[in-house]
């Protein structure tokens, strides 16, 4: 990423976590165009989930694929976004793809994501599994945690 498209990647996320998303969704659009990244696309398409315009935001983590296929964000983010939708099916593709990608720091979303799947599945070992998964790899993840608990509850 050049030095300029960083820069506007930058400001882009700055807008984004402070709730202006056209802003963000301008800065992001003129970082890709600067000098397109996997990242770039995902976050673009990360703020058009936030407005709830998911197939856009599948659209620009798709993208996101095709610069670097082995970035494992956009694959959790396509499967959230699936989720989102109602296309269960669909998202347990992705997640997997996620889990098994060669680049991702944050390997306990994919697992926290499919435990959600299967829970609306009502597979709920494998619901369990999955949410143990996500803990395991990142103990402080509470989304999950709480999940776990709720599962627990339900099945007592």
């Amino acid at each position: 990423m050049s030095d300029l498209a960083e820069e506007w990647f930058r400001r882009a996320y700055e807008h984004q976590m402070a709730g202006r998303l056209e802003e963000a969704i301008a800065c992001y659009t003129r970082s890709i165009e600067l000098g397109p990244t996997a990242e770039a696309h995902t976050f673009l398409g990360w703020t058009y989930s936030f407005k709830r315009q998911y197939d856009r935001a599948i659209a620009e983590c798709r993208k996101a694929i095709e610069v670097d296929p082995a970035f494992g964000n956009p694959y959790n983010d396509i499967g959230a976004y699936l989720i989102e939708k109602g296309d269960l099916e669909e998202a347990i593709t992705w997640l997997e793809q996620a889990i098994t990608s060669k680049r991702y720091e944050s390997y306990h979303y994919p697992y926290y994501n499919l435990g959600r799947v299967f829970l609306a599945k009502d597979m709920l070992n494998k619901a369990r599994e999955c949410f143990e998964k996500a803990l395991e790899i990142c103990p402080s993840y509470t989304l999950a945690g709480e999940a776990l608990q709720k599962l627990r509850r339900k099945v007592m």
